[in-house]
């Protein structure tokens, strides 16, 4: 089960590198200037902190975008999750 809400950006850790295609993160940024955020990333909550680990570009573009908070798709775990995600 998950929830849906806005969440500050600097509160989401993104604890694996991605690489970004510059080329996409430009497009979302032009794409939610003009329209906003149409699908919301996915993140953990694991002891009250969020993780995230897909939706790199749509975080990306947000950033870029000067965005204080994103939405997102949130989904409280274990901590033992969190571990199969880093593992």
């Amino acid at each position: 089960m998950f929830r849906v809400k806005e969440i500050p950006i600097q509160a989401i850790r993104r604890p694996l590198f991605r690489q970004n295609d510059s080329s996409k993160v430009t497009a979302l940024m032009e794409s939610i200037a003009q329209v906003g955020l149409q699908e919301p990333i996915d993140v953990l909550e694991v002891d009250g902190e969020y993780y995230g680990f897909s939706g790199c570009h749509r975080y990306e573009a947000c950033s870029r975008l000067g965005h204080e908070t994103i939405l997102c798709r949130v989904r409280r775990a274990p901590r033992s999750v969190l571990q199969k995600h880093l593992a």
